[in-house]
């Protein structure tokens, strides 16, 4: 009995423990108490955000979304290339069409005009999926991707999300809407590896992003969710499924929001994209139109460093057609012939050359060698090579501009008579100079029209001379030519300075514009967000007469119709041009225009050893020397033929100077010859028996006895002179001519 008792109350002891107990837990989990505990938990929260957002700033934008491409177009603004690190070109919302702005906003965040740039909601679920490994966030807003995209980085952690919602509340409120919908449109990633809505217009329709049209701008609106898997050409049936309906949600909410009509919007079609191309790269003659594009550039005050960070957009004068035929006529009349692999002359050949509109002084067209990312150096720019004969034209520009006289007191024109014999020493000159002629050729008393046409050597020789060296280098300097390696001595009548393709173009284009400075441009406009550059007139002052000018047109003329440059005349154009071959062959020009075009084209010889260096041309393409009535002049022809688009009716209109006295008289012991006088291209045989080539004219003394010949200037001066400039032998007969002679007065190949 009393066990039952105790065992009664030991049971009712332990109930009573366990209903006090448990009255204990209620307690403690009273409604007041979790309301109480939720609200001083919001309000640490909230007093740790508002901590937060005083704490965090607004950050600089980081490298990633200011990094832009530079863009590179034709003169007809179709894209030649894109640059730089990141392909991203940044436009204004201006240039973004109202109804393609609002596909993006329909898309990503419907309420953006509104909202205070956060979802508190959407924030959360983000953080809840990220602290329980799910991935990444859904539902930001446009303001927070901005965000995420411009200040921050991708990272998925808790400490980047809250920074996310504190920049977001602070670039809301000192940000107007327009200029957060800019910049989200501007550094979102639409693939293709293409950064904001500029470089998506382009890679997915190949227009720009000012020409969408709503649909497009619905799809690449759609594509911000997932590239990859909505790109039209790569996605899988269930891809393309999701980017359709993607697309149809976003033109379903801009019904919605009264931003479409909905008849325009039953009348749209899904607009399948184009084919991605590979980005077109440096590759081909790009590589060198961009090297001068930025050169000039650089010329005009714009840092390297400033180019290199991007954001420029630089329209080229180069017109598109043109630089294909120019690029059609070197693989035609040079490439093709050539054996690269199996002939080690072929394989030193490198040609270049420069187109340009005299008019305007446009560049139109350039070639810098087979590819520019084999052969860096651009053969259109590089001056190391001599321009040899293509220098005689302003010889005779400077004679005819200065009214200079033979050392007899004839005035120099056209038809002035010269002693053309090989080897014959200059007179009047302190620097003795006796240039040997194409095969050493005598050619005895001839005009001026007929040493150019035939390039004879000593009868420029003799008149640099008469014009004095310093007034010759004036008058290049004022036509164009670079101010350097340009010595005052009579070898310069040969060529014997640097120059470029560019720097010849510019001359011939100026005496093309009848004497008006045209100075090759190839820029035609560059822009940038926070700058335009303003690019100076290519076309300057008259740095010689139109009379000079158009003389020495009228004289060019004979070299294409009956002399050196005959390969340039196709009787389909009028033209006029020069031909010229340096010493030991080392380069061959052809410096050519019409009323409308002016081209300079030259090849090269330049060793395919290590280190490079200049070799000779002789045995290109088994024919021979590479003179510049050859393969230049050829190249000439058929590219200004397509580039004219198959000829031209247009005639110079030339403005020429009066005929001068012409005639050429023995030395004083010998009777002299007279001649008829003319403006263009006299007989050149004299009208009573010719002089013994031996024997000197007027201005001419007899030479100095055969045992004791001058030294000359190139190739065999005096101890410790210089030259060569390109190191050409001592003892050089030609005298720092182009041996053997001129090598242009003969078709090619004889």
């Amino acid at each position: 009995m009393a066990r039952a008792e105790a065992t009664r109350a030991r049971k009712h002891g332990t109930r009573r423990a366990e209903r006090g107990g448990g009255g204990g837990i209620r307690r403690f989990f009273t409604p007041r108490k979790l309301l109480g505990t939720f609200f001083g938990l919001c309000l640490l929260g909230m007093g740790g955000l508002f901590v937060i957002y005083l704490i965090v700033p607004v950050p600089s934008a980081n490298a990633q979304a200011e990094m832009q491409s530079n863009v590179y177009k034709y003169s007809d603004g179709k894209i030649l290339t894109r640059t730089g690190q990141v392909n991203r070109e940044i436009v204004g919302l201006d240039q973004i069409p109202k109804g393609i702005q609002r596909s993006f906003v329909a898309a990503e965040n419907k309420g953006f005009y509104g909202d205070s740039g956060v979802d508190i909601k959407g924030t959360a679920r983000g953080l809840m999926n990220t602290l329980s490994g799910k991935g990444k966030q859904g539902g930001s807003t446009i303001t927070q991707q901005y965000v995420k995209n411009y200040y921050l980085d991708q990272d998925q952690t808790v400490t980047r999300k809250l920074k996310e919602l504190v920049i977001s509340l602070k670039v809301d409120q000192n940000k107007g809407k327009n200029e957060i919908l800019a910049g989200y449109i501007n550094t979102s990633y639409y693939g293709r590896g293409a950064y904001g809505i500029q470089a998506a217009a382009q890679a997915y329709y190949g227009i720009d992003a000012s020409k969408l049209s709503v649909a497009q701008g619905a799809y690449l609106a759609a594509l911000l969710q997932a590239p990859s898997q909505y790109d039209w050409s790569s996605a899988t049936a269930t891809g393309k499924k999701l980017a359709t309906e993607r697309w149809n949600y976003v033109l379903d909410n801009m019904v919605e929001q009264h931003w479409l009509d909905s008849s325009a919007r039953s009348g749209l079609k899904f607009p399948v994209p184009h084919e991605p191309k590979a980005a077109p790269g440096m590759e081909g003659q790009t590589g060198y139109l961009v090297e001068a594009a930025n050169d000039e550039l650089a010329a005009q005050g714009i840092d390297k460093s400033e180019i290199d960070a991007g954001g420029w957009t630089v329209t080229l004068n180069i017109d598109r057609k043109r630089q294909k035929q120019l690029e059609k006529s070197v693989d035609k009349q040079l490439e093709s012939k050539l054996d690269r692999k199996g002939n080690k002359t072929d394989a030193t050949v490198q040609a270049g050359a420069t187109s340009v509109d005299p008019k305007t002084g446009r560049v139109v067209a350039l070639y810098g060698g087979r590819n520019a990312t084999e052969h860096w150096i651009s053969n259109a720019t590089r001056s190391d090579y001599q321009p040899a004969s293509t220098f005689k034209p302003i010889v005779l520009t400077s004679a005819l501009e200065n009214g200079a006289q033979t050392q007899d007191g004839r005035r120099i024109g056209i038809g002035t008579m010269y002693d053309g014999t090989s080897k014959r020493p200059v007179v009047g000159s302190d620097t003795p100079f006796a240039p040997q002629n194409e095969d050493d050729r005598d050619y005895g008393p001839v005009d001026v029209q007929t040493a150019m046409n035939d390039s004879i050597n000593s009868v420029f020789a003799q008149m640099v001379v008469d014009v004095t060296p310093s007034a010759v280098k004036r008058t290049a300097l004022d036509l164009g030519m670079p101010d350097k390696n340009f010595p005052e001595r009579p070898a310069i009548t040969l060529g014997t300075m640097n120059a470029s393709t560019w720097d010849m173009a510019g001359v011939y284009a100026t005496l093309d514009n009848h004497g008006t400075k045209v100075t090759p441009t190839i820029v035609k406009s560059a822009e940038h967000k926070d700058r335009t550059v303003e690019m100076p007139d290519p076309v300057g002052e008259q740095a010689v007469s139109r009379e000079t000018a158009d003389t020495v047109t009228r004289t060019l003329q004979g070299v294409v119709d009956n002399g050196s440059g005959a390969e340039a005349n196709t009787s389909a154009y009028d033209a006029a041009g020069k031909t010229g071959t340096s010493e030991n062959n080392k380069s061959a020009w052809f410096a050519g225009y019409t009323p409308r075009l002016t081209t300079v084209v030259a090849l090269f010889g330049e060793s395919t050893k290590e280190g490079g260096g200049q070799v000779t041309l002789t045995g290109t393409a088994n024919s021979g020397r590479a003179n510049g009535g050859g393969f230049p002049a050829r190249i000439w022809a058929d590219y200004t033929l397509g580039a004219l688009n198959g000829g031209s009716d247009e005639q110079f209109d030339l403005d020429v100077a009066p005929p001068v006295q012409t005639g050429v008289t023995k030395s004083p012991t010998a009777p002299s010859p007279t001649t008829t006088p003319t403006t263009e291209s006299p007989d050149p045989t004299p009208t009573t028996p010719s002089p013994d080539p031996t024997e000197s004219t007027s201005e001419s003394p007899p030479a100095p006895p055969t045992d004791s010949p001058p030294a000359t200037e190139p190739g065999g001066g005096e101890t410790g002179d210089p030259w060569p400039p390109d190191g050409g032998e001592t003892g050089d007969p030609t005298g720092g001519a182009d041996p053997p002679g001129d090598g242009d007065q003969l078709p090619f190949g004889q």
